[in-house]
């Protein structure tokens, strides 16, 4: 699903210019309309290009989970809850 991007009117955008450009400087860029039909489009000056922006998978391979990581420390636990597993 991809997020919908905030819209704000002229007017608002001028009453609150100062939030939404720290809010595009911290990478959730925005659209200015007139009348309600979109004019531009605000980003930050560092913002990836369209289809540049890769969040999911971004580690793949450099990260490993042992096979036994849902039984590590099992024996740690035991003896401070004095249960059997």
């Amino acid at each position: 699903m991809v997020p919908v991007m905030q819209t704000v009117n002229i007017h608002e955008a001028k009453t609150h210019l100062s939030r939404l450009v720290d809010q595009a400087a911290k990478g959730e860029p925005f659209v200015i309309a007139k009348a309600g039909k979109p004019l531009v489009k605000v980003i930050a000056l560092n913002a990836p290009e369209a289809g540049q922006q890769k969040r999911l998978g971004f580690m793949v391979g450099q990260l490993s989970v042992p096979d036994d990581f849902d039984r590590m420390g099992d024996e740690e636990v035991e003896q401070l809850f004095g249960g059997n597993l």
